[in-house]
Protein backbone atom coordinates (compact mmCIF):
# COMPACT_ATOMS: atom_id res chain seq x y z
CA UNK A 1 0.00 0.00 0.00
CA UNK A 2 1.53 3.51 -0.80
CA UNK A 3 1.98 6.33 1.87
CA UNK A 4 -1.47 7.73 0.44
CA UNK A 5 -3.69 5.32 0.78
CA UNK A 6 -2.49 4.49 4.66
CA UNK A 7 -2.99 8.18 5.65
CA UNK A 8 -7.14 8.18 4.02
CA UNK A 9 -7.80 5.00 5.87
CA UNK A 10 -8.81 6.10 9.64
CA UNK A 11 -11.27 3.71 10.27
CA UNK A 12 -10.97 1.98 13.57
CA UNK A 13 -12.55 -1.42 12.51
CA UNK A 14 -9.98 -1.44 9.72
CA UNK A 15 -7.10 -4.75 10.35
CA UNK A 16 -4.23 -2.98 9.06
CA UNK A 17 -4.57 0.54 10.46
CA UNK A 18 -6.82 0.22 13.33
CA UNK A 19 -7.53 -1.65 16.42
CA UNK A 20 -9.44 -4.74 15.08
CA UNK A 21 -7.67 -8.09 15.49
CA UNK A 22 -8.86 -11.14 13.76
CA UNK A 23 -8.66 -14.75 14.90
CA UNK A 24 -10.47 -17.87 13.21
CA UNK A 25 -11.18 -18.80 9.69
CA UNK A 26 -10.07 -17.24 6.72
CA UNK A 27 -12.77 -18.06 3.55
CA UNK A 28 -12.89 -16.81 0.43
CA UNK A 29 -15.45 -15.44 -2.24
CA UNK A 30 -17.00 -13.03 -4.63
CA UNK A 31 -18.54 -9.59 -3.06
CA UNK A 32 -22.24 -9.99 -4.67
CA UNK A 33 -23.82 -7.01 -2.76
CA UNK A 34 -22.29 -3.30 -1.70
CA UNK A 35 -24.84 -1.39 -0.98
CA UNK A 36 -24.16 -0.46 2.77
CA UNK A 37 -21.38 1.57 4.09
CA UNK A 38 -18.17 -0.28 4.69
CA UNK A 39 -20.47 -3.21 3.93
CA UNK A 40 -20.28 -6.07 2.23
CA UNK A 41 -21.99 -9.56 0.86
CA UNK A 42 -19.81 -12.14 0.31
CA UNK A 43 -20.89 -15.67 -1.29
CA UNK A 44 -18.91 -18.25 -1.52
CA UNK A 45 -19.28 -21.84 -2.86
CA UNK A 46 -18.40 -25.21 -1.31
CA UNK A 47 -19.49 -28.97 -1.88
CA UNK A 48 -20.95 -31.49 0.57
CA UNK A 49 -20.88 -34.59 0.79
CA UNK A 50 -24.09 -36.93 0.62
CA UNK A 51 -22.90 -40.30 2.01
CA UNK A 52 -26.20 -42.12 0.92
CA UNK A 53 -25.42 -41.27 -2.97
CA UNK A 54 -21.48 -40.73 -2.50
CA UNK A 55 -21.52 -37.68 -4.45
CA UNK A 56 -20.82 -34.02 -3.66
CA UNK A 57 -23.53 -31.44 -4.02
CA UNK A 58 -22.52 -27.51 -4.56
CA UNK A 59 -23.69 -25.03 -1.52
CA UNK A 60 -23.72 -21.39 -1.21
CA UNK A 61 -23.58 -19.64 1.69
CA UNK A 62 -23.75 -15.61 2.10
CA UNK A 63 -21.69 -13.99 4.44
CA UNK A 64 -21.99 -10.11 5.68
CA UNK A 65 -18.48 -8.51 5.91
CA UNK A 66 -16.70 -5.50 6.97
CA UNK A 67 -15.24 -3.34 3.87
CA UNK A 68 -12.42 -1.17 5.32
CA UNK A 69 -11.96 2.05 2.81
CA UNK A 70 -8.36 1.63 1.88
CA UNK A 71 -9.52 -1.96 0.51
CA UNK A 72 -12.71 -0.86 -0.91
CA UNK A 73 -14.05 -4.36 -3.09
CA UNK A 74 -16.69 -4.01 -5.32
CA UNK A 75 -19.42 -6.01 -6.47
CA UNK A 76 -17.60 -8.89 -9.06
CA UNK A 77 -14.56 -8.82 -6.62
CA UNK A 78 -12.45 -11.67 -5.57
CA UNK A 79 -12.01 -11.13 -1.91
CA UNK A 80 -10.46 -13.11 1.16
CA UNK A 81 -12.56 -12.14 4.47
CA UNK A 82 -11.51 -13.28 7.73
CA UNK A 83 -13.03 -13.75 10.91
CA UNK A 84 -12.74 -11.43 13.61
CA UNK A 85 -15.23 -9.72 16.89
CA UNK A 86 -18.68 -9.11 15.91
CA UNK A 87 -18.71 -5.31 15.11
CA UNK A 88 -22.87 -5.63 14.46
CA UNK A 89 -25.44 -7.68 14.89
CA UNK A 90 -24.44 -9.48 11.59
CA UNK A 91 -21.16 -8.69 10.70
CA UNK A 92 -17.81 -10.84 12.16
CA UNK A 93 -15.91 -10.86 9.42
CA UNK A 94 -13.45 -8.06 7.68
CA UNK A 95 -12.17 -8.32 3.85
CA UNK A 96 -8.52 -8.01 4.41
CA UNK A 97 -7.75 -9.00 0.72
CA UNK A 98 -9.00 -7.93 -2.63
CA UNK A 99 -8.07 -9.42 -6.19
CA UNK A 100 -10.29 -8.13 -9.28
CA UNK A 101 -12.75 -10.03 -11.05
Amino acid sequence: MSVSQQSVCNDRDCPFHGSLRIRGSILEGVVVRSRADKMVVVEREYLHYIPKYMRYERRRSRIHAHNPPCINAKVGDRVKIAECRPISKTISFVVIERREG
